[in-house]
């Protein structure tokens, strides 16, 4: 899909050997590497949350999410999402279910505008910056987690390589959805904001 994008906003393609190596890459740096222009970006952002609404029935979520979030809810959390997706892709995604167990959504933060949407919903769930979990599977998550003075927990399970999340020495290091129940569990009131569900 990433080089019918290429092809379409004329930037650099990617090749199955490229891969692995970019995935322990920031976002900035996947930019520079594909030589997209900045100004390209709110337009190549639109046109990835069309083929996300597109393709939304097809997504299927990381096996044990699931029974994790529902676990973080019974114990009290408060769960949040913050996505440079659309609130609808993002529910669609979830199915309706899932998505009940979020009692915030902060959905359609530019690339790099995630520390904004965490500050905002931390504010709106009236909770202290200190207390917050920002869940994620990039190096800008734990970016923005870093600016908006939050706690980071890294996933091994997304885009981003294990190794290249692990070297920038996350709060918290997630092999699998389990892990985060079972690490936060008895922190009260704790709440999980931008929390990769897929």
């Amino acid at each position: 899909m990433l080089n019918s994008v290429a092809d379409r906003y004329r930037f650099r393609r990617v090749t199955d050997d490229e891969v692995e190596a970019l995935r322990g890459q920031s976002a900035r740096h996947l930019i520079s590497h594909l030589r997209v222009s900045r100004w390209k970006l709110p337009f190549i952002a639109r046109h990835m949350r069309r083929l996300a609404a597109r393709d939304s029935s097809r997504i299927a979520l990381f096996p044990g999410i699931e029974d994790m979030l529902r676990e973080l809810r019974r114990q009290g959390f408060v769960l949040a999402i913050v996505s440079s997706n659309s609130e609808s892709n993002v529910r669609q995604a979830l199915g309706s279910e899932i998505a009940a167990q979020f009692t915030h959504f902060a959905c359609g933060a530019g690339l790099f505008g995630k520390a904004t949407k965490f500050r905002q919903l931390a504010k709106r769930a009236g909770i202290e910056h200190g207390q917050c979990l920002c869940i994620g599977d990039e190096i800008r998550d734990f970016e923005a987690a870093s600016e908006a003075g939050m706690a980071f927990g890294a996933v091994a399970w997304g885009f981003t390589s294990a190794d290249a999340l692990r070297t920038l020495r996350p709060t918290f290091m997630f092999s699998q959805p389990s892990d985060i129940s079972a690490h936060v569990r008895g922190a009260h009131a704790l709440p999980l904001i931008g929390a990769r569900a897929r």
